[in-house]
């Protein structure tokens, strides 16, 4: 019982000592759980930075009960401001300590090893700035925005290596060592899936090309992602052009060779069955418009095969038909009913009026030399007249046939409103001075030159200044013009020529010209189409050096003569473009009335027309272009200087002067008051790569010019049809255009001058 009393005594003692001591540890284990009270928060290693500033970033305050998340979210902020290289937080006590470490501030930004792409070019695409804070992951994205930089130029072996050098004051120098790499080409490109189109085909379409040896001027056979997606949406318009409308790309994948030196491409297609029109209509739900009249607009037929180019062609012609008839707010949109089974599509094209729009504001952009009043000046639309999608064409259309512009965007946006659009113009401006050489050779003359120094956009203001000259043995010239396009702010052009030429005609007809004068000249539209041009000539002639053995009807030429003449010009232009034409037509008729004073007195008339049409789809460029002219003396004889010749380039496969009335006895050129002439040109690829931009042309021109009122013997004038045959190769180098022909004549007389070879080379700056 004893025993067993003390045994309980001793096992009590023990409990309340362990209990005891419970107690008194208390304190310290609820230190070790995170239940003490942080007294005072210590920051350590700032040099720049305020330690307050390091305080706001801290998850806990002085006074608040100590939290291990606390101090892990305290740790994130403070990384995540990208101030500190290295962060830590420990206890001392009832105090918290932070010890920072600064990231560096950036005393300077070089790259280095870059040759291909500028230093301009390539900080604007970094995001770190000098005196800016370091920070390892703004450097990384920085990497790789340059090495994007690099690959959309072709350049995917490209790499680029960041270099810090310490400097004092805790400042570095960030140099980017760049290893640009060569080209990525394009090894091979190949279509799976396709059987109505080869593979040689469809490279035609797209716009990347495979890497050649005479792809040293061009850029697009280098791999680059935004092109290859660009070709993706090129093969879905030509197979939509082409009756494929079920058309779509699978994949378009690129691999990189195994020498990590070029890319093979490789697109999957799906063609889908070919489609032809069915049936076409219009359905207006406009008051006043004609159905039957706008139904002529529609381009396409019933059968046709379908072609998603001719239903946006029909559009667009419908809504400029109804712009001319003053429908300002129209919209018309094709509904396409798709008949898999008999694999024909409907088109309705729904016309009805469209929302109310005005414009807002129109802004330009582009543009560095070319003035905003030169611009805007082309405008048919005025900031607050009604929108017309038919008048922002004719804009276009107008600011690419300036000539000063290689690419021109003309865009709608929305405005402030809805009821209102913002028109903006992208230019791209390309060289609009101009160096000309001409070259030429004749048996009887022998080579020819000619220079021409011109400048179409003078100062910006679109003002055009020409120089040329003549430097041959037989011909001295110069000529200076000048036109102001829009004269006193108006759309009236004014102008002024001044001239003098030295010609020795002695080959072909044994004299000598010189001729000085001057002229004025005025210009303005009568329609959008048709422009009146007036213009005033001064002149003086004087014929001399006439050989002895020269023909009598040359030597009563002798003399100086003075002439005064008006002319007026009537140009009527629907060509798609004024400089390369692919489609459109022209008529140009000019009349000269001499005898406002002066010693010559006659009325000459010229009439010119050509027309232009893409053939067997867009490849070949068909043109069909003529003239006819006539000139009377009034009272007087017309002057062998006045009168019309045929040769050169107005009638291929002759010398200049090489057609008309001749003296048998002397082979002298005395030219004719009448004559026509014609020509027919197709012009077509040669199979070769685009780059080259080589083309090559067959042609004929037929034509003739008689009527010599000369009264003397032996002089051979008839207007006997002359005719010739030949082949052109014309290409668009580097330097400029180089045109060669090749032609016989197979119609044609004895006493005819004719050349089988010409030669023309021109270069621009």
């Amino acid at each position: 019982m004893i025993s067993r009393f003390r045994k309980f005594a001793f096992t009590g003692f023990l409990a309340s000592f362990a209990f005891a001591g419970i107690v008194d540890y208390a304190p310290v284990l609820a230190q070790s759980r995170g239940s003490a009270t942080v007294d005072e928060i210590r920051v350590v290693g700032t040099q720049r930075i305020d330690p307050a500033t390091v305080n706001s970033y801290m998850q806990l305050k002085p006074g608040d009960r100590y939290s291990a998340s606390k101090v892990d979210e305290s740790l994130k902020t403070l990384f995540n401001t990208g101030l500190f290289a290295d962060v830590t937080l420990r206890r001392e006590g009832n105090a918290l300590v932070v010890q920072v470490v600064e990231n560096p501030i950036i005393n300077r930004i070089a790259f280095e090893g870059n040759r291909r792409i500028t230093n301009e070019v390539l900080d604007t695409e970094v995001s770190l700035r000098p005196r800016v804070v370091y920070t390892r992951t703004k450097v990384q994205s920085d990497v790789r925005r340059l090495l994007d930089v690099y690959r959309r130029s072709g350049r995917f072996a490209a790499t680029v290596e960041p270099k810090v050098i310490q400097l004092p004051e805790n400042r570095v120098d960030l140099v980017f060592e760049i290893d640009e790499g060569g080209s990525t080409g394009v090894r091979g490109i190949s279509f799976i899936g396709n059987s109505e189109f080869s593979d040689g085909d469809l490279r035609d379409v797209i716009q990347t090309r495979e890497s050649s040896f005479y792809n040293f001027l061009a850029t697009n056979d280098t791999y680059d992602p935004d092109r290859l997606s660009f070709d993706r949406e090129l093969l879905r318009r030509f197979y939509l052009s082409e009756g494929h409308a079920d058309f779509r790309v699978v994949s378009a994948i690129a691999e990189l060779t195994d020498d990590r030196e070029d890319f093979v491409i490789t697109f999957t297609i799906d063609e889908g069955p070919l489609y032809t029109f069915g049936d076409l209509s219009v359905s207006i739900q406009l008051r006043g418009a004609d159905e039957a009249a706008l139904t002529e607009n529609i381009t396409s037929e019933t059968g046709d095969i379908y072609d998603a180019d001719e239903v946006e062609s029909t559009v667009q012609s419908i809504t400029d038909a109804l712009g001319e008839l003053g429908f300002a707010f129209v919209d018309v949109r094709p509904r396409v009913n798709r008949d898999r089974d008999a694999l024909k599509i409907d088109v309705v094209y729904e016309v009805r009026e469209g929302p109310r729009v005005f414009v807002e504001r129109i802004d330009i952009g582009g543009n560095v030399r070319t003035l905003d009043t030169v611009i805007r000046r082309e405008f048919t639309l005025a900031e607050g007249d009604a929108f017309n999608t038919a008048k922002l064409r004719r804009t276009r259309q107008r600011l690419q046939d300036l000539g000063f512009f290689s690419r021109v965007e003309v865009n709608n946006n929305p405005g402030s409103s809805s009821d209102r659009t913002v028109v903006r113009v992208d230019v791209e401006e390309k060289s609009t001075g101009e160096l000309s050489i001409g070259a030429g050779f004749s048996s009887t003359a022998g080579a020819l030159s000619d220079i021409t120094i011109r400048e179409r956009n003078l100062l910006g203001r679109g003002q055009d200044l020409r120089l040329s000259g003549t430097l041959a043995t037989k011909q001295q010239q110069i000529d200076l013009s000048f036109t102001e396009p829009y004269f006193l702010s108006r759309e009236l052009s004014a102008g002024f020529d001044v001239f003098y030429r030295t010609t020795d005609f002695g080959d072909r007809s044994s004299f000598q010209e010189d001729e000085a004068g001057f002229g004025l000249r005025g210009g303005y539209q009568l329609t959008p189409s048709l422009r009146h041009t007036a213009r005033y000539t001064l002149s003086r002639d004087k014929i001399d050096n006439i050989s002895t053995d020269a023909s009598p009807a040359i030597q009563a030429q002798e003399g100086t003569f003075t002439t005064s003449s008006i002319g007026n010009e009537f140009f009527y232009d629907k060509r798609d473009s004024r400089f390369t034409p692919t489609d459109g037509h022209f008529v140009r008729y000019n009349i000269d009335l001499a005898g406002f004073g002066g010693t010559e007195r006659f009325v000459k008339n010229e009439l010119s027309s050509g027309i232009f049409r893409r053939l067997f789809g867009s490849a070949f460029i068909g043109s069909l272009d003529g003239s006819v002219g006539i000139i009377n003396g009034l009272n007087v004889d017309v002057r062998v200087s006045e009168r019309f010749f045929l040769g050169g380039n107005r009638l291929r496969g002759f010398e200049t002067a090489g057609v008309g009335a001749r003296d048998l006895s002397t082979g002298d050129a005395l030219g004719g008051t009448k004559f026509y002439r014609a020509s027919t040109e197709v012009e077509f690829p040669l199979g070769l790569p685009d780059e080259f931009d080589i083309r090559g042309s067959i042609f004929t021109d037929i034509g003739s010019v008689w009527g010599n009122d000369d009264p003397f013997t032996n002089i051979a004038d008839d207007a006997s049809l002359r005719g010739s045959v030949g082949i052109g190769l014309g290409w668009s180098s580097p330097a400029g255009p180089v045109r060669i022909n090749l032609t016989r004549a197979y119609l044609k007389e004895d006493y005819d001058l004719t050349e089988f070879f010409a030669f023309n080379f021109g270069t621009r700056f």
